[in-house]
Order: structure tokens, then sequence, then C-alpha cells
């Protein structure tokens, strides 16, 4: 049960194409936004469609795949945990960032 404390699961795609950075310690990050969308009847019967985006960041060798393999698109599911972090803009404001950290991820969109 500990492996569930912390753990995300999302099928989307992709928003934008990754952004891959290579760290001065040689390691790659890939940064990456996924929309998932869920649907529904309303209470008039009139049919919604809602759209949630999500911001990804994967690092090493999963970094490495991303780059290869995903584009702006890309249906994916990913598998990961969820990061908050902060910091300071150049203002002084606090600002608070919730990430999904992905640790595998498998390609079901259909080949091109």
């Amino acid at each position: 049960m500990n492996a569930l404390r912390n753990k995300v699961q999302l099928i989307g795609n992709l928003g934008m194409n990754p952004e891959i950075k290579t760290l001065d310690s040689g390691k790659k990050l890939a940064k990456m936004s996924i929309a998932t969308n869920e649907s529904y009847k309303n209470a008039k019967g009139e049919f919604v469609k809602e759209t949630q985006w999500h911001n990804l960041i994967a690092w090493g060798k999963t970094a490495d795949i991303i780059e290869k393999y995903l584009k702006k698109g890309s249906e994916v599911a990913i598998e990961g945990k969820l990061i908050n972090r902060n910091y300071t803009d150049k203002e002084g404001i606090k600002k608070y960032i919730t990430e999904i950290q992905v640790s595998d991820f498998l390609m079901v969109g259909s080949k091109e």
C-alpha cells in the first residue's frame, strides 16, 4: 500500500512539444503539459466537455524517450507522483506550482 500514497495516473494529449533541457550535471529534464477530457450531460440534458490541464516533468532516461517519441497532440498514459514547489518571482511574489513527476508512460494513440 505504500506505493499508493502519492500516485497519479492520467490519459491525455500533449498540449505542446516537450521542452527538453540538459542541466550542467548532464541530467536531462523534459517539461510538457497534457489535457484530460471529461464528458457528461448537465441538468438540462446538454452534453458538456471539460478539459483539465496538467503540468508534467520527467528526468533522465524517461526524458530521453519523451524527447525521441512524443510531440504535441500525442496521446499518452502517464504514471507518476505529485510534486509541489514554490519560488519567489522577480517582483517578490511567492508562486506555487503543482506538477506531476512522470515515472512511466505509454503511448496509446494511433501510429501516424
